[in-house]
């Protein structure tokens, strides 16, 4: 079986992000000061072959795990789709 992950890697929100805070301070110059408190992460997407839908998480969470998201400053969240 074939499965599409969407995986979304964020800052700890006891973290500064200072990339957030930077987009966050533009957007009064750029007319929006309603906006505020951008936090900014990645968004990964990936493919994996697995026996079942079971198998497949594991497999997205030890990925993220061991290569995508520094558990120490980041967590993660993801979901999954079989793809036909």
């Amino acid at each position: 079986m074939n499965f599409k992950a969407e995986i979304d890697v964020m800052p700890i929100e006891a973290l500064l992000d200072p990339q957030g805070k930077a987009v966050s301070n533009s957007m009064t110059n750029l007319g929006l000061p309603e906006i505020s408190g951008v936090r900014i992460g990645k968004h990964i997407t990936l493919h994996v072959e697995a026996k079942d839908q079971k198998t497949a998480e594991a497999k997205v969470d030890e990925a993220c795990k061991k290569l995508l998201c520094n558990e120490i400053m980041e967590f993660y969240k993801f979901q999954l789709a079989e793809v036909k």
